[in-house]
């Protein structure tokens, strides 16, 4: 069959790798792709939210399965563009996306149907919020509703930097549209774990857990990104915990959207906060994470276009998910200056110790080709080096190791990915 992926990052390069390996995969394309997908796909030259273009590329190579996880082309509709020419495709339908595009619906939701979460307001002016932050209990947290790359959020200490960070999301505009709601809610402590699922409307089929490390600093410090490294599985997922999430979280979730007319198809992403009172619900995405899908993708048994198929036709409920029982680790290789200014261009070295090395993956993110035909940096994270081990603390000695292989002019990393995991010894 002829795949079409849609996107361009390390998710993408993940989700790419996975394809290929399908026995049921012929040919793949990828739009636009980066400079890693091409050396498994085909790479077009068309944008992510071109959406007549893609579609009408689809239909001229009479594509069978086109794959998308990509919050803002999904939120805007390319699942319904697609089916309404007839086309074949994997991913969330607009009226279900916004589950992720609008963190005042998902709360809403939640509060709705019974699924824990934290306790939080919605504002829509910069007055009402400011007035709120006066009595506010602190910490605090602030959340830019709409789609900000996963940096729409501020974890404030106290009301001067709330107040701050409400004049910075509402009022400066710093993510555009994204501000025009502002959810304030509790600040909660407790280990974050992301726990993805397949979903075909009405079953769920839950992927293997894993971690992300969002602050770009060593201890998490420092600014949020969209992700500086992960590890997986998570060993504070525990059988308890997961048992309490099927019960009350996983289940409920896609039920409630059923019920609201906006059945979910796709990858339901849920980030969860582990409290001393119990799992709670700290967002949704309705794609694959990144750099989770690093971590998980690889230890992946299962074919995935077999699952991908059960979730477009509802028959989920016959898909039995495996996962290999090992560990991986996921470490970033980002521009200096990242998740503010850096510069592009630069030329990438080593990447050929990839080839050939068993139980380890180089995905590409920020990458492409220059006039030379030499692999430069083309973003912020650049490269997502994971690392296969029968142990966490093996998986993450080895994506170290393999993440000396790598050298670029600025190549920035954190020292302590996985770090966590000593602690569950």
């Amino acid at each position: 069959m002829k795949v079409l992926l849609v996107g361009g990052g390390g998710r993408e390069h993940a989700i790419a790798q996975a394809l290929k390996k399908s026995s049921r995969v012929d040919t793949l394309y990828c739009a636009p792709g980066n400079a890693g997908i091409a050396a498994i796909a085909e790479c077009v030259p068309i944008g992510t939210m071109d959406f007549d273009a893609l579609t009408a590329f689809a239909a001229d190579k009479e594509i069978d399965l086109t794959v998308v996880s990509m919050d803002d082309p999904l939120c805007a509709g390319i699942v319904d563009a697609f089916e309404a020419k007839g086309l074949r495709i994997f991913g969330t339908r607009a009226n279900a996306a916004i589950i992720e595009g609008s963190k005042a619906f998902s709360k809403d939701l939640m509060k709705k149907y019974g699924i824990p979460t934290a306790a939080y307001e919605v504002f829509t002016d910069a007055e009402s919020a400011l007035s709120y932050l006066e009595t506010a209990k602190y910490p605090i947290v602030l959340k830019a509703s709409g789609l900000a790359l996963g940096k729409g959020v501020l974890i404030c200490m106290d009301h001067a930097e709330a107040e701050a960070g409400i004049r910075e999301i509402m009022v400066d505009r710093k993510f555009g549209e994204a501000g025009d709601k502002v959810v304030i809610e509790e600040f909660m402590t407790g280990r974050e774990v992301s726990a993805l699922a397949f979903v075909d409307g009405k079953t769920y089929k839950l992927m293997t857990s894993s971690q992300d490390h969002k602050r770009i600093g060593d201890g998490d410090t420092g600014l949020n990104t969209g992700g500086m490294g992960t590890f997986s599985p998570s060993p504070f997922y525990t059988p308890e915990i997961d048992a309490y999430c099927r019960e009350h979280i996983y289940q409920k979730t896609v039920d409630a959207m059923a019920a609201e007319g906006r059945p979910f198809k796709g990858v339901l992403y849920f980030g969860l906060m582990l409290t001393a009172d119990g799992p709670r619900v700290l967002e949704y995405n309705t794609r694959f994470g990144d750099p989770e899908t690093q971590v998980v993708l690889p230890r992946m048994k299962t074919d995935i276009v077999d699952v991908m198929d059960a979730c477009i036709d509802g028959t989920l409920d016959q898909i039995e998910l495996e996962f290999e029982d090992n560990a991986a680790v996921c470490v970033v290789l980002a521009s200096g200056g990242y998740p503010q200014a850096y510069e592009k261009g630069k030329v990438i070295s080593g990447l050929e110790k990839f080839d050939g090395a068993e139980g380890f993956y180089c995905f590409h993110a920020g990458t492409k080709l220059d006039e030379e035909g030499r692999v430069v940096t083309s973003g912020g994270r650049v490269l997502g080096v994971t690392a296969l081990g029968s142990t966490l603390q093996e998986a993450r000695a080895a994506a170290y190791e393999a993440a000396g292989w790598i050298s670029f002019e600025g190549a920035y990393m954190r020292h302590d990915i996985g770090k966590a995991i000593d602690a569950a010894r």
